[in-house]
């Protein structure tokens, strides 16, 4: 089997990230500066990393597990969550710091587009010292979130955890999460860390701003040449599939009213991590996943229903 992809049917995928609270905030037209806005307010549970696992079980995937960090505040709520989203969570609390906090700005105009405000709190002071490589254990597939990058601590646990992988032939992947965050972090670094990976999951702007190329399909393609298999999340363009410096596929989107646009990368991440393991051939993956990013838009939140229960 090509390298990127996992011959491992029945193993379980582990998912290391962010586990936080989510505040999203849907109003229509812009902000009102100085005064009040109108807006619909939910509170939910997210995370990129707890998306991507919760979405890769609604997917299909019968054994997910996650290893995140919480606050006492909210830890026995995020756990609750978490199992009846079908995963099996590994949460640290933490002795000092709140479960992180996003507030998500949601235009509920057409677009659906949003804007966050982050409180990263306990989700990443994860470290080594929160590891085991015995979390890898009947593991066939690890994924990192990319959120695990930008504080010191975390960027050591996902570095020792890449490595324990890579000492067992288990397959690791990794989806850059924030544009933003990217900047401030710096290709060069961002780089030299996934030299390592086996799949790379940007989004367009992420792949772009990584390779300073204005095409994604280029920049996905000059990525492929660093890490074995590239698959580049483009919304309502679809996905780009490249492999050995070369676009293989280029698949499209479904189509969807979106209500919020929240998680709908996490989804797609999931649903083609969960594709993978299955065994299933990166193009078909990434249809799936474009299946689960269109499922996700129609949703308020970053996460699916829970088993059992409808949109």
């Amino acid at each position: 089997m090509d390298q990127g992809v996992s011959t491992a049917r029945n193993g379980a995928l582990l998912v290391v990230g962010d586990v936080v609270t989510d505040v999203v905030a849907r109003h229509r037209g812009p902000l009102a500066a100085g005064t009040d806005t109108a807006a619909v307010i939910r509170t939910l549970p997210g995370g990129a990393g707890a998306n991507v696992a919760c979405w890769a079980a609604h997917a299909g995937c019968g054994d997910v597990r996650l290893l995140g960090r919480v606050g006492a505040d909210a830890a026995a709520w995020h756990e609750r969550e978490l199992v009846a989203g079908g995963v099996r969570p590994r949460l640290v609390v933490d002795p000092e710091a709140a479960t992180g906090t996003v507030v998500c700005l949601v235009d509920a105009g057409a677009a659906a587009e949003r804007t966050f405000l982050t409180d990263s709190g306990a989700s990443l002071r994860l470290g080594p010292a929160d590891w085991s490589d015995a979390l890898l254990d009947g593991v066939a597939r690890l994924h990192l979130s990319g959120y695990l990058l930008f504080t010191e601590s975390s960027r050591a646990l996902a570095g020792t955890a890449l490595a324990a992988a890579r000492a067992r032939g288990v397959p690791v992947s990794l989806d850059p999460a924030s544009a933003g965050f990217l900047l401030e972090l710096g290709a060069e670094r961002f780089l030299a860390f996934a030299e390592g990976l086996d799949l790379l999951l940007p989004s367009r702007d992420e792949a772009c701003l990584l390779t300073g190329l204005p095409d994604a399909a280029d920049a996905a393609a000059k990525l492929s040449r660093l890490v074995p298999l590239v698959v580049a999340k483009a919304g309502a363009d679809g996905a780009l599939v490249a492999r050995s410096g070369t676009v293989l596929a280029r698949v499209p989107a479904q189509s969807a009213t979106p209500r919020d646009t929240t998680g709908a990368g996490d989804a797609f991440t999931g649903a083609f991590l969960a594709a993978l393991l299955a065994g299933a051939a990166p193009q078909e993956a990434a249809a799936q996943g474009c299946r689960a990013g269109a499922e996700a838009v129609r949703r308020v939140g970053g996460r699916p229903p829970h088993r059992g229960h409808g949109r």
